[in-house]
């Protein structure tokens, strides 16, 4: 495989698989709209509930930072260096990584308020900090899957981004991994489900099918049970 210095991926390169990313985006999409509906849901003084969410709600805080921390070192700077011309854009995507940071911020500063008492005030406060973030949220990831990742397409090699999705999930502990899967596939279709999977080692494959598909359906039942439809 083979970069050109000027154009990216050679046209007879084959080119990165960018709709995985799409997938993973899905994720965040459908967190960060479950999220703040979960901390409203929780009845006052509930903080053995509140508790719960807290820790669902760290874990997705963990899990944005690493998938933005493996653009950030690893896509934006072979962007700028291969496709000088499209600066602006990936300057944009840094400056909305930096905002959507600030967003977390102030998630973060309400998040251990609630957690200790379950109040209404501080949790309607942190959901409205949740919904702010979405809002940044769902700004960056529309305009990064509409015009960077065709950039993406063109100028990563196969090996270079395959490494972006490593990174990210080197930041998740082991034993959340099967829950993380679990998140992926939950609104994945047939194909994208084999995809993803396919790229999973075998005795990660068997523990998924073992274990890991019970142990998240009984996760997203236990979590979002208390909620209308569920």
């Amino acid at each position: 495989m083979s970069v050109n210095s000027s154009h990216g991926v050679s046209s007879t390169a084959e080119r990165p698989h960018t709709h995985e990313m799409v997938v993973v985006h899905r994720v965040f999409r459908r967190e960060s709209a479950t999220l703040p509906v979960l901390v409203r849901a929780v009845p006052e003084g509930d903080t053995a509930r509140a508790a719960r969410i807290a820790g669902v709600l760290r874990d997705y805080v963990m899990g944005l930072h690493h998938h933005h921390h493996a653009e950030d070192e690893l896509i934006w700077p072979l962007l700028r260096s291969r496709a000088p011309h499209d600066d602006e854009r990936t300057g944009r995507m840094q400056a909305q990584h930096a905002e959507i940071d600030r967003t977390l911020t102030t998630v973060t500063e309400w998040l251990p308020v609630w957690e200790r008492s379950a109040d209404r005030i501080s949790g309607e406060e942190l959901a409205l900090a949740l919904d702010a973030h979405r809002a940044a949220l769902l700004v960056h990831l529309d305009e990064e899957e509409r015009s960077v990742l065709p950039l993406v397409a063109e100028h990563l090699t196969v090996p270079e981004w395959d490494l972006v999705g490593e990174r990210g999930m080197e930041g998740i502990p082991k034993s959340k991994r099967m829950l993380a899967l679990g998140a992926i596939l939950e609104e994945a279709t047939p194909e994208e489900q084999a995809y993803f999977l396919g790229r999973v080692p075998l005795i990660g494959r068997l523990l998924w099918r073992v274990l890991g598909r019970r142990q998240y359906a009984a996760y997203r039942r236990a979590l979002r049970a208390p909620l209308a439809g569920e």
